[in-house]
């Protein structure tokens, strides 16, 4: 099978390219709140990111001198084409797996050791959902989570750098022979291939989540998707960089 990234895809909304990402957009300080916020769109999934810092770390990591980062995530009930119900009292696998990503993705580009024994509890709520929903709230996170320890920063509670890098993530497939790049709820859900990417600043890879729906694929195909992930993954940094230059925070 032939993958290509140049073709457009009639079906794609807005003449997309197969290599283009929707339209992206971080809004901050959306919770007056909470030390960090940020709301993020990636097309028409809309998900509100809050970072909530906590002067204290679990009982299991008190007395070694780290912070720890961890995240929630929801989808309101109506985010969806059909009303879906609140998790309550147990939470969904699928929705336990996404904040464990979540998590894993944020404690990559967190200096726990200079975060010092305090806790950023990150919540991510979907507030309309079409496709990519773990992905836009990872890049959502991150701009909040770095606006939370800027102002850790600012107030003198933090002497160093906890805020090491960005992290962000893309949604790929395979349709047709070729490779989409953010994929909206139709594309996902009839791709031949449907792969997550969670990428830092530095272009180091911290999960890949991969799937064959309808066809295994090859090692090239895996490769052709992990290039156009990381393109992808520099454009979204761009983004949270200037939202986050905007608030006069910057990485060197």
């Amino acid at each position: 099978m032939s993958i290509s990234t140049e073709k457009t895809i009639e079906r794609r909304p807005a003449s997309r390219l197969a290599s283009d990402l929707r339209p992206i957009s971080i809004e901050p300080n959306v919770n007056r709140y909470a030390e960090g916020s940020v709301m993020v769109k990636f097309g028409h999934t809309h998900v509100l990111c809050t970072a909530s810092v906590e002067e204290s770390v679990p009982q299991w990591m008190t007395g070694k001198g780290r912070g720890w980062v961890t995240a929630e995530y929801s989808m309101l009930p109506r985010a969806t084409h059909t009303r879906s119900k609140r998790d309550r009292e147990k939470i969904s696998g699928r929705t336990h797996e996404i904040q464990r990503l979540i998590g894993r993705a944020l404690r990559a580009i967190v200096d726990l050791k200079a975060l010092g024994e305090r806790s950023v509890m990150v919540d991510c709520d979907v507030i309309q959902a079409d496709g990519g929903t773990r992905c836009a709230s990872i890049t959502g996170a991150c701009v909040a989570v770095a606006i939370a320890l800027g102002n850790l920063k600012k107030s003198g509670k933090i002497t160093g750098d906890a805020w090491i890098d960005t992290v962000s993530a893309v949604s790929l497939g395979v349709k047709g022979g070729e490779v989409l790049v953010d994929l909206d709820y139709e594309e996902d859900s009839s791709c031949d291939v449907d792969m997550n990417f969670v990428i830092t600043g530095g272009g180091n890879f911290v999960e890949v989540q991969g799937t064959a729906e309808k066809q295994a694929f090859s090692r090239k195909e895996l490769d052709q998707l992990s290039d156009a992930a990381l393109i992808a993954a520099r454009q979204i940094r761009e983004i949270q960089l200037a939202t986050l230059k905007s608030l006069g925070i910057e990485r060197a």
